[in-house]
């Protein structure tokens, strides 16, 4: 298969990695707006698949030019060109996935171009990180396995290893989607009825093997499109793992409106958006450097199964590939996204159209894909008679 790659930042660069290093790909178009950049992973990555191109995504001609050479495209850009990336793919006729953006409703937007997709024969999956995209496959998965689903429970952070004060976190996505998380309310379901829940709310303890003492608190944007394609649970529930005392610490920032986007104050006669001071102070304490982190997942998908009362529980510890010098948070995201391209293009994945991952991706197939690229995904069942490992 051909693969194009939109972007040559970290994430695409790593899913050119993973791509290069993967036998049904044959050849692999590197494509950023900076050709000198996309040359220089290029180089980096030293593939005979690999060849950098420039391209404007802006341009929509010269996107559809460079799209149409291939069979499947990730698209590792900024969210906001998540719609006309789509757009495009369906019109040149190849197939898409990209790593989500429900910031101003972007994956809704994408969503709705579901029967253009399947007239013009081709699948577009969204948000294909790890929350979106890594939860919502294991979701679908342990949905699929149940007679009747009743609950989703989600837990998921990047932290570093050796936490340091005073946030004792470091960030391995924009700090911007960090405040929006942490600003904007959570969507959940409980007691059957969707709900809104302010972010940095019901903080619990939680545990992982190796790390001490850990918080899980409701951020925004978390369950992305499982309250559509599960609206009949009792309960779904996403939350962010931090260490201890992380949100109680934010919360503070939050209620003095240093994090609102919407929000001014005049100093000496300027303008002045607190929010933008912030982070600029926050930028040299929160930097992961050449820091070890880990990305942390639970997901607990409860229901009923012959009768009985069913937990599927998947659990996941990954940690930076120091070998290549790739953050835990990038290795996760990355193999993720690519890992269903491929799944597409050689044909594991047929059906077309436009499908959140839950509903599309099979989840056995990336578990052990996944597995094969060093992410172990475990997975436990529990009824109410026992307790097994698989």
């Amino acid at each position: 298969m051909k693969v194009a790659v939109l972007g040559s930042g970290l994430m695409g660069k790593e899913a050119a990695r993973d791509l290069a290093s993967s036998e049904g790909v044959e050849k692999i178009g590197l494509a950023d707006i900076d050709l000198k950049r996309a040359e220089q992973v290029c180089h980096q990555l030293n593939s005979d698949k690999l060849e950098a191109f420039q391209v404007d995504a802006n341009d929509e001609q010269a996107l559809a030019h460079f799209m149409r050479q291939y069979d499947v495209v990730i698209n590792a850009l900024f969210y906001t060109f998540n719609e006309t990336v789509a757009r495009t793919a369906i019109q040149v006729g190849v197939h898409a996935v990209d790593l989500g953006g429900h910031i101003g409703h972007i994956t809704d937007q994408v969503l709705k171009l579901k029967e253009d997709a399947k007239v013009a024969g081709v699948t577009i999956i969204p948000d294909l990180g790890v929350a979106p995209g890594m939860i919502n496959i294991l979701s679908g998965y342990g949905a699929s396995k149940l007679d009747q689903l009743e609950s989703i429970k989600l837990y998921v952070g990047g932290i570093p290893v050796h936490p340091e004060p005073p946030l004792e976190y470091n960030h391995v996505f924009s700090m911007e989607g960090v405040f929006d998380h942490y600003t904007d309310p959570a969507l959940i379901i409980r007691n059957g009825k969707k709900q809104e829940v302010p972010a940095l709310s019901e903080i619990e303890q939680v545990h992982f093997e190796k790390f001490g003492p850990l918080e899980a608190f409701h951020t925004s944007g978390g369950t992305s499109t499982l309250p559509h394609s599960f609206p009949d649970v009792e309960t779904l529930e996403y939350k962010t793992i931090r260490y201890r005392g992380h949100a109680e610490k934010f919360k503070l920032l939050v209620d003095l409106n240093l994090t609102r986007n919407d929000y001014e104050v005049e100093i000496k006669g300027q303008k002045v958006k607190p929010r933008e001071v912030l982070l600029k102070v926050l930028e040299p304490i929160v930097d992961l450097k050449d820091k070890d982190d880990a990305v942390l997942l639970r997901a607990i998908i409860g229901g009923r199964k012959k009768g009985k009362k069913t937990i599927y529980q998947y659990e996941m510890t990954t940690y930076k590939d120091k070998k290549h010098h790739v953050t835990a948070m990038a290795r996760a995201t990355a193999n993720s996204i690519s890992v269903v391209a491929q799944m597409i293009g050689n044909g594991t994945i047929t059906t077309r159209g436009v499908y959140p991952p839950e509903k599309i991706v099979p989840g056995d197939v990336y578990i052990k894909e996944m597995a094969r690229r060093g992410v172990e995904i475990q997975e436990s069942v529990k009824t109410e008679e026992a307790s097994i490992r698989v």
